[in-house]
């Protein structure tokens, strides 16, 4: 069973299954982080929904560089989780189901190429500390207890 973090979904609300690929992107002992001004500040794993037609990889390769400028590789799945929340973007009640991957980040190609975000390097502590999903905390917590940071 995949399990949800975060608050408990609403009963008076519908929500649409939305999935999506997210990194733990790992460099000289830093981890790569997104941060998005709209339409909260946040910093988040990098990554991002899969599209319709879109396999998670390909998704996720596409997300981070929108999202960081970087190209990632060895990217090995590490697991899933849900969470219920609202996706202001798109009007949606959404149940994302979130695969998680660790990676390293390749090469910069440039700025995002998302409006809004912008790339930050961190030790694991900070990243932990900033992260705003937790989902996205538990799996970070869990690299760095493993010591494959």
């Amino acid at each position: 069973m995949i399990p949800r973090l975060g608050p408990p979904p609403r009963a008076s609300a519908t929500y649409r299954r939305r999935p999506g690929a997210y990194a733990i992107l790992v460099r000289d002992g830093r981890i790569l982080l997104t941060h998005q001004t709209v339409p909260r500040p946040e910093y988040q794993l990098p990554g991002g929904g899969v599209d319709p037609g879109e396999s998670p990889l390909p998704a996720l390769h596409r997300e981070v560089m929108e999202e960081t400028g970087w190209t990632v590789g060895g990217l090995r799945r590490l697991g899933a989780y849900r969470r219920c929340c609202f996706m202001p973007d798109y009007d949606l009640m959404a149940e994302k189901l979130c695969s998680v991957w660790l990676g390293r980040p390749i090469l910069r190609r440039g700025p995002p190429r998302e409006a809004g975000h912008s790339a930050h390097w961190m030790t694991p502590a900070q990243a932990l500390d900033r992260l705003a999903d937790p989902g996205g905390r538990r799996f970070l917590e869990r690299v760095m207890a493993t010591g494959l940071l």
